[in-house]
């Protein structure tokens, strides 16, 4: 049984969690841009983290030819089912035959399908996502088909809260190994500076440009080639800083002035061309709270979803809503 590929857009790829522990063999840990995406997904499915279809901007028309239950996650797009708009940031149950059409993104950048069992794809280095700058995998295309996992059964009809990390904001970041090398002053005008994230980005990192002046070192041409990781914040030769991402290569040049907390990467991932980002450096002890707490949220997201049609009787402001068109709270049914 399979998910069949009638149209896509350009950047549609598998991806899941990652494959950590390349880093000396020069492969970076890739996977999901926005892996609290994978988990909503996971959560609403009630499974495991697994592989999901990462859809950058845009998706496309997915015909399944067998039943089955999805979650949409991440960067919100309109989605429908034989023509039927369906919520995002919810799981459905979809009948055998039926066509899916996710179209372009409202906001943000990744969207995901998670699907009921997950894929039935090969294993590469302990994953089965793509990681298109190392060359495994590849960008999926018209007539392809992604065979389906077997699905236990579980939820659907199941919603998260809307998230607010779709149109940029403020970064949390921690020194990084150049950090010293820029004036008091930098560092507190790279603060206060309100940043626009550029066009130029990919699944390796994203461009932001300054408002006013760059960030560039004069001595950041004579810096060694070093590990670096996804979060680190490079100042190139121009100023502009680029935050990396999930795909970003293994060792760079660059100055970094800072790096982005983890648990802060899906906010850059997620942030569209135009979007304004601010950095704010915090201690360690700040970060490893900021950290503690977003892995208790993801703990937490399979009790923190909703059932889409709610039991009338749990809603203790009943008489508040609209219940039938034209027939308000306080109006008497005849």
């Amino acid at each position: 049984m399979s998910l069949h590929v009638l149209s896509c857009g350009p950047g549609v790829t598998i991806q899941d969690p990652g494959r950590p522990g390349f880093l000396a063999q020069g492969l970076s840990r890739g996977g999901a841009a926005d892996r609290l995406a994978l988990a909503e997904g996971a959560a609403l499915l009630g499974q495991a983290v697994g592989a999901a279809l990462e859809m950058a901007g845009m998706g496309g028309r997915l015909r399944f030819d067998r039943a089955a239950r999805i979650a949409l996650s991440g960067a919100p797009m309109r989605a429908s089912l034989d023509g039927q708009a369906l919520r995002w940031n919810a799981s459905h149950s979809l009948p055998e035959g039926s066509t899916l059409e996710i179209g372009g993104a409202s906001k943000g950048v990744y969207g995901y399908l998670s699907v009921g069992g997950g894929f039935a794809l090969p294993m590469r280095l302990g994953a089965q996502g793509a990681h298109l700058a190392a060359g495994l995998g590849r960008v999926l295309e018209v007539g392809d088909s992604l065979p389906l996992g077997d699905d236990p059964g579980g939820p659907t009809g199941l919603c998260l809260p809307e998230d607010d990390r779709f149109g940029g904001g403020t970064l949390r970041v921690l020194p990084s190994l150049q950090t010293g090398l820029y004036p008091d002053a930098e560092r507190q005008r790279f603060e206060a500076e309100t940043f626009t994230r550029d066009t130029r980005g990919n699944r390796m990192g994203v461009r932001l440009r300054p408002e006013g002046a760059g960030f560039g070192l004069e001595q950041g041409q004579t810096i060694l080639s070093e590990v670096i990781t996804p979060g680190d914040i490079q100042i190139p030769g121009d100023g502009a800083p680029y935050v990396l991402l999930s795909e970003c290569q293994t060792t760079g040049g660059y100055p970094r002035i800072g790096t982005v907390l983890p648990c802060d990467l899906p906010r850059v991932a997620q942030a569209g061309p135009g979007a304004a980002l601010r950095f704010r450096f915090v201690t360690r002890t700040e970060a490893l709270e900021a950290e503690t707490k977003h892995r208790a949220r993801i703990a937490g997201l399979a009790k923190a979803a909703q059932p889409l049609i709610r039991d009338p009787a749990d809603l203790p402001d009943l008489l508040s809503y609209t219940l039938i068109s034209g027939v308000t709270a306080g109006e008497e049914l005849s």
